[in-house]
């Protein structure tokens, strides 16, 4: 009895949410799967909810194992992500902390901590945590974390805190002022500055630095407090020990001399202004360092800024002016001429040209008449326009992006996982550093002066302050990835900024990516009557959804032909299509589709090998088994193609073209562009095998593409890029998009990668080394404990600045 009520309270039961599924069947066999693991008492999958239910000993089986089971039989489970902001961070320790508490709760999946932007990220499972358990863990680790609704309820936390930090500033610095005037004066080479002689009272000292010591300093004494009941040390506990050690004993110095008899002016050599000082110049480097962490999400203030405010939208017959946020799908919205487009839609009424350069970077306007798709935030230039809302909200095109850009800056890159572990453990060895300094100065460089080994410890625990390093990476990721928006390049996450720089190969679709994606008709061929000849062969490639064929019937019907119905059609992947026109029937398609067929066209190959030579792709047509001409299009170059791998070259990335295209037409369209490397005929599926092949040989790839039959490649790529005026499954499959959907937005992105691990670089060198040569000068007494503070303060401020100049970078067009 006693073991079966042991496995009883040891039951727990989960809810999935399952993604894949598309069928009964699939229902079954995750059903099966999980029913076959130890541990699992019983598992239901309900595919009309899809969802699955387990009863499970979590003793023998875990979530992690019942998510992988899944997973292994090749469906997914649904996870949800919130963003918190959070409060009472110092330094990249607390960030640490928060994370790993996080990532202990059950049903997390992931959490990130961001210091530079105050920012977690967490993917967590409903079924199994709420965000008020997020929260509580937050503020048990004495922290507070706040949903972005919150904030908008609150006002702007980051603002309340720098008007905060600047009150507190200004008196600390008017406290600490005659301190610092009277420490100058105890330099002999300072001995013609006039020092009041209050100043130099313990007593009046004393008064000028409690306060700043013990209420501008509170801050430091608080989250030393929480970082070491939770077993861990940070920037905090550093500067309270530092500042705590010159002050009490500042102040037992003054008791003493009170004791001993005091002189009404002048008492003992005090270090009131060390801590004072100390504690002014933390509070000084920590609000220049908000101020410049602010500038670091400037692209997404500007990004924000493009949005309209109001629409004027149509109901119940009235034109009303309402808030942008209210306007829903299906709404039909008024736009006049000089106004921004408020919601992605299309048009119903109304032509003009509108300004896309804000998404696609192109300059000249873009025409638009009834049935055409406009994006928000783009400008309408000189007509009236009736837009039907399809897209709202989160849903527009720039809330996507905006939505990229904030994950991307607030995702952490590998190389910063380096800063974290150093500093995990960095303040304790710190600490230990410094009590063994104070020992050496102690028993042996000066025995028995407690003042001057005391003064050598603060300056170590003062110049080792790690925040520095925990600004490296992500003040750099976010000053990179946000430059990198502003010149169209959507980075989803720092990993894929990281990978980016390491790319050494690129695999190039041709249609839509190194062409423009919109073939023409550009030549007719035919031993019988054009006019007749067209209006069969349009009739045929109207039911055709292939863009050729679009471009086939565009051509004709601009020539003024009527199409005629058709009576049966089929389409022949990878020969081309069959119809029935008005009682014959008509072939149009490739060598094979003729010989299949046993249609004899040999007399047009030569004919077709010419067109194939040029760049176009020709199609032979035959009327009732009888060859009767050919019909070519071509789809042009974007002028930029040539430009971009020229400069991809030139960083040293081998360039290979893709394509489902016949060898000749793709050969000809890579001349013109420069690519010397070409892949051609290859189906689909064989892109992502062609990607692994170019893995296998130790590059690093890069690849790519703008349509669904590239997702699979992107997907396998090291790093998946997709040109944004293609489809959403290739963005969503892309580790980059390519908003501006021209080539040179690639050696922007490499550069833009490098460029940024190069500053992250930087930023990593000046903070361990300034860390590491701080702590030695600082031992051996050649560091007083107030300059290491300003050092201390200005490494801070110097690495956001420095991934600020990120920011101002340059790309070559």
């Amino acid at each position: 009895m006693a073991m079966e009520a042991t496995a009883t309270n040891d039951n727990k039961q989960v809810t999935f949410q399952i993604t894949g599924m598309t069928c009964a069947a699939c229902a079954n066999r995750i059903e099966k799967g999980l029913n076959k693991l130890d541990g699992v008492s019983s598992a239901n999958v309900n595919f009309a909810l899809e969802k699955a239910s387990v009863t499970y000993d979590s003793k023998v089986v875990g979530i992690d194992k019942l998510e992988e089971s899944i997973s292994k039989l090749g469906y997914g489970t649904a996870k949800e992500a919130v963003d918190f902001q959070i409060e009472g961070m110092t330094c990249a320790a607390c960030a640490n902390r928060i994370e790993k508490g996080l990532n202990k709760l059950p049903g997390v999946t992931n959490a990130t901590v961001n210091f530079a932007m105050e920012t977690a990220r967490v993917e967590y499972s409903p079924s199994e945590i709420s965000i008020a358990d997020m929260q509580n863990k937050v503020q048990q680790l004495g922290y507070k974390a706040n949903t972005k609704q919150e904030i908008e309820n609150k006002g702007d936390h980051r603002q309340k805190e720098i008007r905060h930090q600047k009150r507190i500033l200004l008196l600390s610095a008017i406290l600490s002022l005659p301190l610092l005037w009277s420490m100058v004066g105890h330099f002999s080479f300072t001995s013609w500055i006039y020092t009041p002689d209050l100043f130099m009272n313990p007593w009046f000292q004393l008064i000028l630095a409690a306060p700043v010591q013990f209420y501008v300093g509170r801050q430091f004494y608080v989250g030393a407090y929480k970082a070491l009941r939770n077993g861990s040390a940070n920037m905090d506990v550093l500067v309270s020990l530092g500042t705590s050690a010159a002050f009490f004993y500042s102040l037992y110095l003054t008791i003493d001399w009170l004791f001993k008899g005091a002189s009404a002016h002048h008492g003992p050599s005090l270090y009131y202004e060390t801590s004072a000082v100390l504690i002014t110049l933390v509070i000084m480097g920590k609000l220049f360092e908000s101020l410049a962490k602010g500038r670091t999400s400037e692209a997404i203030k500007s990004l924000m800024g493009l949005q309209a405010k109001t629409a004027l939208v149509i109901r119940e017959g009235q034109e009303l002016t309402i808030p942008v946020d209210e306007v829903l799908a299906g709404d039909i919205v008024i736009v006049k001429p000089g106004e921004k487009i408020p919601v992605d839609g299309e048009v119903v009424e109304g032509t003009s040209s509108v300004d896309e350069s804000m998404l696609t970077g192109e300059s000249i306007p873009v025409e638009k008449k009834s049935g055409d798709a406009v994006i928000g935030a783009t400008i309408n230039k000189n007509g009236m326009l009736r837009i039907q809302a399809t897209k709202v909200g989160k849903e527009t095109a720039l809330a996507q992006i905006i939505k990229v850009v904030e994950e991307a800056q607030g995702s952490k890159a590998p190389i910063q996982r380096v800063a974290d572990v150093i500093s995990g453990i960095f303040v304790p060895i710190v600490v230990g550093i410094a009590i063994a300094a104070f020992l050496v100065w102690f028993f042996f460089v000066t025995p028995g002066d407690f003042a001057e080994a005391l003064e050598k410890a603060i300056a170590i625990l003062v110049i080792a302050c790690p925040c520095a390093l925990g600004l490296a990476t992500p003040t750099s990721i976010m000053a990179g990835s946000g430059r990198a928006a502003e010149l169209g390049v959507l980075f989803k996450g720092g990993e894929h900024l990281e990978q980016t720089h390491k790319i050494d190969a690129i695999i190039l679709d041709k249609t839509g990516t190194v062409t423009k994606g919109k073939p023409e008709l550009t030549d007719v061929l035919t031993d019988t009557d054009e006019q007749e000849f067209l209006r069969l062969v349009g009739a045929a490639e109207k039911n055709s959804e292939h863009p050729l064929a679009e471009a086939i019937v565009a051509g004709i019907l601009e020539r003024g032909i009527t199409l005629p119905g058709t009576e049966a059609f089929e389409a022949i992947p990878g020969f081309g299509i069959k119809a029935i026109v008005e009682g014959k029937e008509l072939l149009i398609g490739t060598r094979r589709l003729m010989e299949k067929f046993d249609v004899d066209a040999r007399l047009a190959y030569d004919t077709m090998s010419r067109l194939e030579e040029t760049g176009k792709t020709a199609m032979l047509v035959a009327v009732d088994n009888r060859y009767t001409g050919i019909v070519a299009v071509a789809d042009t170059v974007k002028e930029t193609s040539k430009a971009a791998i020229t400069r991809l070259k030139e960083m040293g990335i081998q360039v290979i073209m893709i394509t489902g295209d016949n060898a000749r037409t793709a050969k000809a369209i890579a001349e013109q562009v420069g690519i010397e490397q070409v892949l051609a005929e290859i189906l689909p599926e064989g892109k992502a095998e062609e990607v692994k092949k170019l893995q296998a040989s130790g590059k690093k790839v890069a690849m790519v593409g703008d349509g669904i039959n590239d997702a699979p490649a992107l997907a396998t790529a090291d790093v998946g890029m997709a040109i944004g005026t293609g489809t959403d499954v290739a963005m969503e499959a892309a580790d980059v998009t390519l908003m501006r959907g021209d080539l040179s937005s690639i050696p922007d992105a490499i550069y833009m990668s490098r460029k940024t691990m190069s500053n992250i670089k930087q930023n990593l060198f000046w903070a361990l080394g300034y860390n590491t040569l701080g702590i030695p000068i600082a031992a051996i007494g050649l560091l007083a404990p107030w300059v290491a503070g300003a050092a201390m303060a200005l490494s801070s401020v110097s690495v956001v600045l420095n991934a600020l100049r990120l920011q101002r970078v340059r790309v070559r067009q």
